[in-house]
């Protein structure tokens, strides 16, 4: 599994941790004994969680295996490179809790479902994941980042993939985004959290 920093603590606000299970996403099982254990480890953490979900029925079914207490901190991500359908959009857009993440690679969607071309079926958040960008520190793709947050801007919005620093995050910041996920600048220690 890869996780990245979504949040920092806010006084009143639960801590953020962004989690892709890879091994998911790719056709695998998810790891519902890791994620439990990564729950009662540090219980005042919410996941993020990307893996691989094509429709909410692998969310209930996920939140089944886990446990009412763990599945209550888990926010599903949907990837808009794992949606089944229109029609699972759809449903997605009617969870509170849902995050769809529009997923692209060489600046071409990830896009089975049609998902970006119908920004009213969006969900309350959505993040932008320029995959392409994930981990070379090439700083983020703010084009496309406003380019879909002008379809629909009462949204909340995050940024993935590119940062560099605390400039890159400062502009990603001026250009809309909520937060942005970050995992590679803090490894690398280009960027520190205060």
């Amino acid at each position: 599994m890869a996780s990245d920093f979504a949040a920092p603590p806010v006084a009143g606000r639960e801590p953020v941790l962004y989690v892709a299970d890879l091994d998911a996403i790719q056709g695998g099982p998810v790891q519902a004994a890791v994620l439990v254990d990564l729950l009662q480890a540090q219980p005042d953490l919410v996941l993020w969680l990307d893996a691989g979900f094509a429709e909410p029925a692998a969310v209930q079914a996920l939140r089944a295996a886990i446990g009412p207490a763990a599945a209550g901190r888990v926010r599903p991500v949907y990837g808009s490179e794992s949606l089944a359908s229109a029609a699972a959009l759809d449903e997605v857009a009617r969870e509170p809790d849902a995050i769809l993440s529009l997923d692209s690679r060489l600046a071409r969607p990830l896009d089975p479902s049609g998902s970006w071309q119908r920004p009213q079926a969006w969900p309350r958040t959505v993040i932008v994941m320029t995959l392409d960008r994930v981990g070379a520190g090439s700083g983020p793709d703010l084009e496309t980042f406003s380019r879909l947050r002008a379809l629909a801007p009462d949204r909340t919005w995050i940024g993935a993939g590119g940062v560099r620093d605390a400039a890159d995050l400062n502009a990603a910041h001026a250009g809309g985004a909520a937060n942005r996920l970050v995992a590679s600048a803090l490894h690398d220690g280009t960027l520190q959290i205060a």
